[in-house]
């Protein structure tokens, strides 16, 4: 059973940086694509960013490029987000999920949260202004 387990959140200033983990259970991160993504209560959830280390490939939403940093240490199973120059419109819950198409990154990053699976928990960030 595929188990993802997100921390990393807290509250931060505007300006501020963070690092999300997603520790998987359950799976080799060489054979999934692993997306982080995040939800604002009353929005629809959003794509920041993904990544499959088995074919070496990122993708970032377009909010996400030049501020987070999304990279895996396969040793751990685990995901990271590493997220600079945080602003107010950051503040969410982020969650990480899977998809199995791990060589169609881009393609499926694109389409969104709805094609990936197995959210966890999520950990919420919030950034003051």
């Amino acid at each position: 059973e595929v188990q993802l387990v997100e921390s990393g959140g807290g509250l931060v200033q505007a300006g501020g940086s963070l690092r999300l983990s997603c520790a998987a259970s359950g799976l080799s991160l060489d054979d999934y694509a692993i997306m982080w993504l995040r939800q604002v209560p009353g929005k629809e959830e959003e794509g920041v960013s993904c990544i499959s280390s088995g074919f070496g490939t990122t993708y970032y939403s377009d909010s996400a490029k030049g501020r987070f940093t999304i990279s895996s240490d396969n040793a751990k199973n685990t995901v990271y987000l590493h997220m600079n120059n945080l602003r107010p419109e950051d503040t969410a819950v982020y969650y990480c999920a899977v998809n199995r198409r791990p060589e169609i990154l881009a393609q499926i990053c694109r389409i969104g949260p709805s094609v990936f699976g197995s959210w966890g928990r999520g950990t919420q960030v919030t950034v003051t202004s």
